[in-house]
Order: structure tokens, then C-alpha cells, then sequence
């Protein structure tokens, strides 16, 4: 009994050693000096393709544009959008371009704390320093909101921050967003797209018991999504369907389905406020990386 007692102290002291480690370890992070010069229509567009406006503007209580507030209902409780406008207190007023580099490619705060992946950060990676500085300047252009968005709604042990230290190390991977050769300049374009800004994944791939996407079940839906409906959008699906590039394209456009009927929930916002905003080839971009798998393309040479 006694070394059933010693072993159980030695485990648990081991546990806490672990424990103690994590919460200390600091995050590795590249430290991003981004000296170009921001095109403020070109941030606006590329904050549209990202989903900015939808995610951090609660349209539902008449929120003001990105002052955050939009719950996001997840297994693990619910997390609030953060207020991202120009306030220095309250949003991200007091941010450096550095700041803000770090948030949207690596997902780290300022202050060196990982954000959950709620925040589609993990799309964002690859994107450049022009695409960074471009962001920058068209946020600069936010009206200031002095209003804190209500604190995230976690369990124990979701609410510590430390414990995405390990999500990351066993999920974060980076976008693949490069351009494919032998591809035609629409598909790439497409998948820039689709595997980057757009972060269609986010809402089509189920995900495993530790909220990461299922790489063995990309696009193939995720019927447990709270409050929305994320059919599957794999090419073989969305031809059955009735899909075709030019209705998709017109669809991401104008919301309305080949059937008539119109996009609700989720996906209605990501139109309203995002793809209607795209270039009529940005849209067909999209459909085309969605609808013509590699094989297919190649075929098409």
C-alpha cells in the first residue's frame, strides 16, 4: 500500500511538473517587422473574402461594425467575437502593424497568449506581408467603439489559454494555399482562396473530439455545427447536387440556390457580407477550385 502511495505522488507530482511547464512555455512566434505601405480598398476587399465584417459585427442586436459581440456555439461553451475597431482601450487601437501581424497569421495576441482557433487564424498563415499591410490600413479606417465584447462562456479546463499551447502543437498546421503547376490561373486562384481567406474548411470539415478539422473528412460537412447547416461541398456532392461553376459563382453573388430558394443561417451572412463583395472572377475562382478536382483539371490541360 505504502508504494501504491509513493508511485500515486510521484505521478501526480509528475502531472503537475507537466502542467506547470506548459502553462509557462512560451509560444515560439516570428517577430514580424512589415514595412510596406497599406492599400486601404485592397485591405477592405481582402477583410470581405476573410470574413471580417460577419464574424465580429452583431448584426442580429445591431452591433456596429466589428465591435465583435457574435457568439459562436461550441462543445466546448461559447466564444464571443472580440471588438476590433480603432479603440485603444476596448479594441485594437493601441495594436503595432507587429501586433497585429502575429494575431492574424500566428494567432498570438499581443501579450503572447494563443487565441482560440475559433478565430480562423489557421487559414490566415500565408498571408503576405502586403496582404498584412493592406488589412492594417483599411482597419485604420474603423470608426472607434468604446465597448468591450462580453467575456468568452468556457468550462473548465476550455477557459485556460494555456491548454491551446498543446492544441497547436498537435493540430496548427499551414495553410496550403500554394499555387499547384499546371493549373489554370482560375483553380489556383480558387484555392488561394478557399484553403486561405475564405477558410471554407473552417465550417465544411467536421471536426475530432479536440475541435481540430479531419483532414480524412475534408469538405465533407459537419453536421454537428451549432446553429447552422454545413452541408458537404466536395465536387462529387455539389454536381449531384445541381452545382455547376456558373451557379455557384452567381450563387456566392446573390444567395439564390439553382432550386430558387436562398442561402440561410451562416451561410447567408458569409454572401451578404463577403462573397457578394468579390469580383465576378474571384467568385468563379472559387467554384472552379471547388468543382474540378485536380484530376479533373489535369485532364482539361
Amino acid at each position: 500500500m505504502r508504494r501504491l502511495g509513493i508511485l500515486f505522488a510521484a505521478m501526480l507530482l509528475m502531472a503537475m511538473t507537466t502542467t506547470g511547464a506548459l502553462v509557462v512555455w512560451p509560444i515560439p512566434a516570428e517577430t514580424p517587422d512589415i514595412a510596406d505601405i497599406g492599400d486601404v480598398q485592397a485591405g477592405a476587399y481582402l477583410a470581405r473574402a476573410s470574413g471580417c465584417i460577419s464574424c465580429h459585427t452583431d448584426f442580429e442586436n445591431g452591433g456596429r461594425p466589428l465591435a465583435g459581440g457574435v457568439p459562436f456555439k461550441t462543445p466546448f461553451g461559447t466564444l464571443i467575437s472580440p471588438n476590433i475597431t480603432t479603440d485603444p482601450e476596448h479594441g485594437i487601437g493601441s495594436w503595432t502593424t507587429a501586433d497585429f501581424a502575429r494575431a492574424v497569421r500566428q494567432g498570438i495576441s499581443p501579450d503572447g497568449h494563443p487565441y482560440y482557433p475559433a478565430f480562423t487564424y489557421p487559414f490566415y498563415g500565408s498571408f503576405t506581408d502586403q496582404q498584412i499591410a493592406d488589412l492594417w490600413a483599411a482597419f485604420q479606417t474603423v470608426a472607434p467603439v468604446a465597448e468591450d465584447a462580453p467575456d468568452h462562456d468556457l468550462a473548465f479546463p476550455f477557459n485556460q489559454r494555456w491548454t491551446l499551447k498543446a492544441w497547436r502543437a498537435a493540430f496548427l498546421t499551414e495553410p496550403a494555399t500554394d499555387p499547384v503547376e499546371g493549373m489554370n490561373k482560375a483553380w489556383n486562384r480558387g484555392r488561394v482562396l478557399v484553403e486561405g481567406a475564405a477558410h471554407c474548411g473552417a465550417c465544411h470539415t467536421e471536426r475530432n473530439l479536440a475541435g481540430a478539422r479531419m483532414s480524412d473528412r475534408k469538405f465533407m460537412g459537419n453536421p454537428d455545427l451549432p446553429g447552422s447547416d454545413a452541408p458537404p461541398i466536395t465536387a462529387e456532392v455539389l454536381e449531384n447536387n445541381g452545382w455547376t461553376i456558373s451557379n455557384l459563382a452567381y450563387a456566392l453573388k446573390t444567395g439564390l440556390t439553382p432550386e430558387g430558394d436562398v442561402f440561410g443561417g451562416s451561410m447567408g451572412e458569409v454572401v451578404n457580407y463577403g462573397t457578394a463583395f468579390l469580383t465576378d472572377a474571384d467568385r468563379k475562382a472559387i467554384a472552379t477550385y471547388l468543382l474540378m478536382p485536380e484530376a479533373e483539371k489535369f485532364a482539361q490541360r
